[in-house]
């Protein structure tokens, strides 16, 4: 069987697709399973066995340049492919959409137009399904997977997962202590609201015996990283990550702290220890709680088919019950 999977972007919605792989293969083990991503975030999949091939669709440079023409010439470029036995969108957006439908396959599957937040997607597919879009979102990828595969990923299997972010050269970071329990603050994410206050978040190195790890991706968040290290001084400030080596230091934490983002989300993935603090997005969905991966919600009512970006709720948050369910963790 040849399987090709859409889900071109973010980080945390690939991360929370890709539990499924080690499920599907464990049943299907001569299955072929190749993924359609955006360029950018290719190295999220890489180095992982149970992918068979990555296919970079560059869409971010595309909206980079502005150009109709250099996108056209992307997306059209998949009708050269071998044909699939079936193709799965599980981004179910109308860009997703199409690029699932022009994948030479058997079926292309999806969701129904009450299921996706965008509706019209729905019009691309031979085969749609009806799965609640306010359901926590492993669990709603794993029902898309079971109905397109005729399989049972249970929530048990998903409890008892195997780490599946991997990555080469992991040797130690040198923010990395080795006498203290290692502990990872990411002050950003992709829009400011999700952001928790930065002068809380230097609240807590003050407060907890750990080595403090700070981590940025953009210009705006190394500014961030640099006013949290003028208030808690002993903290380190990592140096810009590739993915590969953001799937490494993450492995090598004892516990990451941050808003709903990428980085946090990859704690889960490979059974690190977490705390997600959800302030304008909804924690009941977008992240699976566990023992050792925990959240704190903002007391924000949040819409999932319309994120509030104006929501600045996640500020209220007290820093007191973040250092609570950190000691916990530690067990300090």
């Amino acid at each position: 069987m040849k399987i090709a999977i859409v889900k071109l972007s973010a980080i945390g919605d690939i991360i929370h697709t890709m539990i499924v792989l080690q499920f599907v293969k464990n049943i299907y083990p001569e299955s072929i399973i190749d993924w359609f991503v955006d360029e950018s975030l290719k190295g999220v999949l890489e180095h992982n066995p149970h992918i068979n091939k990555i296919h970079p669709i560059r869409f971010k440079e595309a909206k980079s340049k502005k150009s109709i023409i250099f996108l056209t010439k992307e997306i059209f470029k998949l009708r050269k492919l071998e044909k699939y036995d079936l193709v799965i969108d599980i981004q179910n957006l109308i860009k997703s959409a199409i690029i699932a439908r022009l994948i030479p396959s058997k079926k292309t599957i999806g969701l129904d137009n009450n299921s996706s937040r965008e509706s019209l997607a729905s019009l691309f597919y031979s085969h749609k399904y009806s799965i609640d879009h306010s359901l926590n979102i492993i669990k709603r990828n794993t029902s898309i997977i079971n109905k397109a595969l005729n399989i049972n990923i249970t929530n048990t299997d998903v409890d008892k997962k195997k780490p599946f972010l991997f990555f080469e050269n992991s040797s130690l970071d040198e923010c990395i202590s080795k006498e203290l329990p290692n502990i990872l603050l990411i002050p950003g994410a992709s829009f400011n609201s999700k952001m928790y206050p930065l002068e809380k978040l230097a609240q807590i190195p003050n407060k907890i015996n750990g080595n403090f790890i700070i981590l940025w991706g953009k210009a705006s968040e190394k500014i961030i990283s640099e006013k949290i290290k003028l208030l808690s001084p002993g903290v380190c400030i990592v140096n810009k990550l590739s993915l590969n080596k953001l799937k490494a230091l993450i492995s090598q934490v004892d516990l990451v702290i941050g808003p709903d983002t990428g980085p946090t989300h990859m704690a889960w993935a490979l059974n690190v220890a977490s705390i997600t603090l959800f302030g304008p997005t909804p924690g009941y969905r977008n992240t699976y709680v566990t023992k050792i991966n925990k959240i704190i919600e903002s007391k924000s009512k949040v819409d999932p088919f319309k994120i509030n970006k104006n929501d600045y709720s996640i500020k209220d948050i007290d820093v007191q019950e973040i250092l609570r369910a950190t000691k916990a963790l530690l067990n300090q």
